[in-house]
């Protein structure tokens, strides 16, 4: 059996092929991610393009098992609108928090672009937890992943206009003969982090792959080198990068492919 991952939205698009559909790439995430038995979308992305694109792709989302999103960030749950009516939906209960990228002046934290969206969750089937969940036998929502020294991206909105520390952040994953498939959105809570967290809820300590949302733009050398070498010592089948990764962190890791809008990639076991 193996693991059928449709890049549906990425911030790239892949090279063009004679005949082939024209899609629309935009900043942000969208996998469906299908094992023969069950089918699974992984955020929306920040509006319908998805939709476009998997409609170009020749791919039917009406018998969707559930949607996952990783985090409430619009680049990730902004489509939300346009998913099937009922369609089940897993994610952390704090998703919806207003939250705003912000600087610091005069130690003063100055809101200047909202990083949420505003999303009516009543059509469809929610599911909130913050705790890990079996979708299936073996599909798994890692709920909240906590984090030594979490880092801070932003303020909540008001009245406190506390840290946002990203808590509503998880990833889905996939127990394969080979070990773990753990795919993320945007990888805030750091990717040693995020191992780490699945191989604990999990007991499975082998990675066979990691895919998705890196979150490397910003990082620094000292943190890519940590990086690299954990890495290294886990030593991933397969590392699939792409999204907020990056040009200087997908620079920094070993043998990893960066899917773009469209493609295709498929995982065996």
């Amino acid at each position: 059996m193996s693991l059928k991952i449709s890049v549906l939205l990425e911030n790239h698009l892949a090279k063009r092929r004679h005949n082939s559909p024209r899609l629309i790439s935009r900043p942000g995430l969208c996998l469906l991610i299908d094992d023969g038995q069950d089918r699974l979308l992984f955020d929306t992305g920040p509006d319908d393009s998805f939709l476009k694109n998997a409609q170009n792709m020749g791919i039917d989302l009406s018998t969707l098992t559930a949607t996952l999103l990783s985090h409430g960030h619009y680049d990730h749950c902004g489509g939300v609108p346009w998913l099937p009516e009922n369609t089940r939906i897993i994610c952390h209960p704090a998703i919806s928090q207003p939250r705003f990228a912000a600087l610091t002046v005069a130690g003063i934290k100055v809101k200047f672009k909202k990083l949420s969206i505003d999303v009516d969750y009543s059509r469809f089937i929610q599911e909130p937890t913050s705790t890990p969940v079996n979708i299936s036998s073996r599909f798994m929502w890692s709920g909240e992943i906590s984090t030594p020294s979490p880092k801070a991206y932003g303020v909540l909105g008001d009245p406190a206009q506390s840290t946002d520390y990203i808590q509503d952040e998880g990833v889905l994953i996939y127990k394969s003969a080979q070990g773990l498939v753990i795919i993320t959105g945007c990888g805030h809570k750091g990717i040693i982090n995020i191992v780490r967290h699945c191989q604990k809820i999990t007991g499975i300590t082998r990675i066979h792959a990691i895919v998705g949302g890196l979150h490397l733009r910003s990082a620094s050398p000292w943190a890519l080198w940590k990086i690299r070498r954990f890495l290294r010592k886990e030593n991933p089948t397969y590392i699939f990068a792409c999204h907020c990764t990056g040009w200087w962190g997908k620079l920094w890791l070993p043998s990893l492919h960066s899917p773009a809008t469209g493609e295709v990639v498929t995982i065996p076991e």
